[in-house]
């Protein structure tokens, strides 16, 4: 199930609070082997905090607000070290296209204004 999920342009990614709520995100979705999902976010957003102290997530289809078009899937979430950029940025830039690098050129630009307080890239692995 979490494959098919793969050829979705976005997913629900569902990680879970302290005190057991949910709060859910939709986040841009690629594999390199057709079973596990791979995910790119910033380091300092509150579902990788969220994940870090708890791997379970829900995943789901949705639109690019997600909106959850399907039923949910439970998941494991492992966040990668920094070397899976070399996997997954080619993995995004092909299957997003102008898009992605549109957010990788506005990426650059901020880092010239702010001079590195960006937020490092996580990329997370969905099993």
């Amino acid at each position: 199930m979490l494959g098919e999920l793969a050829t979705q342009r976005y997913i629900s990614l569902t990680t879970f609070r302290h005190d057991g709520s949910t709060a859910s995100t939709p986040v841009w979705v690629v594999s390199d082997d057709g079973r596990r999902l791979l995910v790119w976010t910033g380091a300092n957003t509150w579902k990788v905090k969220r994940i870090r102290r708890d791997p379970r997530v829900l995943v789901a289809l949705s639109d690019y607000r997600g909106r959850e078009l399907g039923p949910r899937v439970e998941a494991q979430a492992r966040i990668l070290g920094p070397e899976a950029e070399g996997l997954v940025v080619p993995l995004l830039r092909r299957k997003y296209g102008w898009q992605r690098r549109g957010l990788e050129f506005q990426s650059r630009l901020g880092r010239l204004v702010r001079r590195g307080h960006e937020a490092d890239a996580v990329y997370l692995e969905l099993t």
